[in-house]
């Protein structure tokens, strides 16, 4: 090492010098210009450092001083395309981080543009002027204090629980479900995403759930309700000897409170409808959203059992049951309810199916009730009153490299999972719940729901494709292993800290000495989790190798997958004018000048068949405890068989419910595909992640 030991940042701090950062920068210029050459990259940094040594020979270089001493070596040499690449490359992160001082928001973890947006405007304190008051690394902080400080409780240390949850939050490994980021260490210190309220066949109780609805929106989590219970339309009302109205009129006027409920001004509200499908105005109900603009802050499934789906196959008939008295009052052919739903699916995205037999034959509290009802994504059937707080493992940053092999490690993992069991145990005790009822059963049964997200990257990062039975056995995997170590860690917590309370009456009592957690993993969508971690959403595809992004209300930054665009620098392919094309579609499926290995590897949501979207969605399901929230994409030209075939095979497999998107099929999506011929770029907003193409994600 030479004369030049530090470096003055661009914030004015004081750092080592290291050498070997403006290799790697050299190294990944002359890669994208195809001048890489064997150990260029360091003779060319080494003659960097002996300009820096004569020009800075009583005084300490700034970065911008390096970095124009690395554009004037490259000049010299012969390198003026690598040159204007290295400069191209400057002016695009200057604009990025003018950007970012712009949004008010220092970045003190070098996250993406889109993630320090998503932060700013959901995620970071402010305070009563409006004016961000922490960075994410201040955030991550507040985070693992207030969840880490718990251990007290147990007589554990706190110290290290906290260092060990920020770490791996600040590493973008595992993050906590957007109420616990937003929330922990505020007065308001709601946590939870996902809610189950119970609706009753009476006004007080209507009223009083709409009430309870408001409360937990306005704290960042997410409403699930049977409508199930309440009268058909046109049934009399007793006290009234007036007409019901029916469960469709009172889902409308949940949505219209939803409407004006902001979750703490940082977020709309998030609801699931569901619906028996022996309900006399079960068409009514599967008909709800065919007009563009109702119920817009609902998603809405039927609770279909097996014997209905067996009905559907041997087209048979069935009976229409009133809830006021149990006594049947109609029939309808099974096929021909299931053909509606079908159709409807297709045309509008709803409704989705939620197979309850299934996700009843999992239940682990059967002695405490039935489960009628699903968060709004689907992913966690809950309890009346139950709530439940969720995390995920970003997956990407597991796989790792050494002496020229890929690897996924498994130790990581493993720690990482326990790591966060422990986190989402934490939270249950720190908790503030919105009403008393919810606090009882959710500390009865501390049921969490760990998932994972980047599910994709790992594969694509790992030389596997998504659509292939290797991928298949990777999920499978990847779930079995995930739940096995969850559940030996709410073990050991529960050796060390006590069962759940309901432990005695759950389906565990006589399989394990002690329990925590009722239930230990869930797969949720991520959304803007996944934003945040810079990875994939949920076990979602990919949606698009290359995109514009909207920020800042109008500014357009090109978005390209990372894993993408350093397998075309290595072999050589990548060009603007390719990026630029791919960017009209998002998608290389038809790009025959592309190796068809490389083809291979980068699917999208797009490129994979429906059908193997259910089975990624099942083999997960095998292992996991709750549910498993999927979107099956399906391209615009899908016909109705596609649909039928997607709820059918979801039930087979033992699926616990179904949602499918058409692209299209909506007005207002937020992903669209230009035609080729007008030569546009396919477009989405700052906060899209993937999954959920038409409303927010509330994990």
């Amino acid at each position: 090492m030479g004369k030049i030991k530090e470096v003055i940042k661009r914030d004015g701090r004081i750092v080592p010098f290291e050498l070997e950062k403006i290799e790697k920068a050299i190294e990944k210029a002359l890669r994208a210009t195809n001048a890489y050459q064997e150990n260029l990259a360091k003779r060319l940094a080494e003659k960097v450092l002996n300009i820096l040594e004569r020009d800075f020979e009583k005084g300490l270089p700034g970065v911008e001083d390096i970095q124009d001493r690395v554009e004037k070596v490259l000049i010299e040499e012969g390198y003026a395309e690598t040159a204007k690449a290295y400069i191209l490359y400057r002016q695009e992160r200057s604009k990025v981080r003018e950007i970012k001082t712009i949004l008010g928001v220092k970045d003190d973890l070098k996250l993406k543009l889109n993630a320090i947006t998503v932060l700013r405007n959901r995620y970071l304190l402010r305070n009563e002027e409006g004016e961000i008051i922490e960075t994410p690394k201040e955030m991550f902080y507040r985070v693992a204090k207030t969840i880490g400080e718990v251990d007290k409780l147990y007589k554990e240390d706190e110290k290290k629980t906290i260092d060990e949850f920020f770490q791996i939050m600040c590493e973008l490994k595992f993050l906590p479900n957007s109420p616990t980021l937003m929330n922990a260490g505020t007065e308001l210190g709601q946590l939870s995403a996902c809610f189950v309220l119970p609706i009753e066949d009476s006004m007080v109780s209507i009223f009083e759930t709409l009430k309870n609805m408001a409360l937990i929106h306005q704290s960042g989590g997410g409403t699930g309700f049977s409508f199930s219970k309440i009268r058909p339309k046109g049934d009399i009302v007793k006290t009234t000897k007036g007409i019901a109205s029916g469960p469709v009129s009172f889902m409308k006027v949940y949505d219209a409170a939803t409407e004006v409920i902001k979750q703490g001004g940082k977020r709309r509200g998030a609801n699931m409808g569901i619906l028996n499908y022996n309900h006399p105005d079960i068409l009514e109900f599967i008909t709800a959203k065919s007009k563009e603009g109702v119920l817009t802050n609902f998603n809405i499934s039927v609770a279909v059992s097996d014997e209905f789906m067996e009905k559907v196959l041997k087209n048979e008939e069935y009976e229409l049951i009133n809830p006021r008295n149990n006594r049947p009052v109609a029939c309808l052919k099974a096929k021909n309810v299931f053909d509606l739903i079908v159709t409807q699916a297709w045309a509008t995205g709803d409704p989705g199916l939620i197979f309850i037999d299934e996700i009843n034959r999992h239940n682990p509290t059967p002695q405490l009730g039935k489960i009628e009802a699903t968060n709004p994504c689907g992913e966690q059937p809950l309890l009346p009153y139950e709530s439940c707080n969720l995390g995920s493992i970003n997956l990407a940053k597991l796989v790792k490299y050494k002496n020229g092999e890929v690897y996924f490690d498994w130790e990581e993992f493993k720690r990482i999972i326990h790591l966060a069991v422990h986190f989402l145990d934490n939270v249950i005790d720190v908790n503030k719940y919105p009403i008393k009822e919810i606090e009882t059963i959710t500390k009865g049964n501390r049921k969490i729901g760990l998932g994972i997200m980047g599910f994709a990257d790992m594969l694509i990062k790992l030389r596997i494709p998504y659509d292939s039975e290797e991928g298949l056995i990777w999920a499978e995997r990847v779930a079995k292993f995930l739940t096995e170590e969850a559940r030996k860690k709410s073990c050991e917590l529960g050796e060390k800290r006590g069962s759940f309370p309901n432990f005695e009456k759950s389906i565990y009592y006589n399989k394990f000495k002690a329990l925590r957690n009722a239930t230990v993993t869930t797969i949720a969508p991520t959304g803007t989790l996944s934003i945040i971690a810079g990875c994939s959403s949920g076990i979602e595809p990919i949606f698009a190798l290359s995109y514009v992004r909207q920020v800042m209300g109008g500014l357009r930054l090109f978005e390209i997958q990372e894993d993408f665009e350093k397998i075309l620098k290595e072999r050589n392919l990548y060009s603007n004018e390719l990026i630029k094309e791919i960017a009209q579609v998002g998608s290389i499926k038809d790009f025959k000048n592309i190796p068809e290995d490389i083809r291979k590897i980068f699917v999208t949501a797009m490129d994979i068949s429906p059908i193997f979207q259910v089975k990624i969605q099942a083999a997960f399901q095998k292992y996991i405890d709750n549910a498993v929230s999927k979107t099956v994409n399906l391209p615009s030209y899908a016909s109705l068989e596609d649909v039928r075939e997607v709820f059918l095979t979801a039930w087979q497999l033992k699926c616990k419910g179904i949602t499918v998107f058409r692209y299209g099929s909506k007005k207002e999506q937020v992903l669209y595909i230009a035609p080729p011929e007008k030569g546009e770029f396919l477009t989405i907003p700052e906060n899209y992640s993937g999954p959920c193409p038409t409303s927010d994600c509330v994990s």
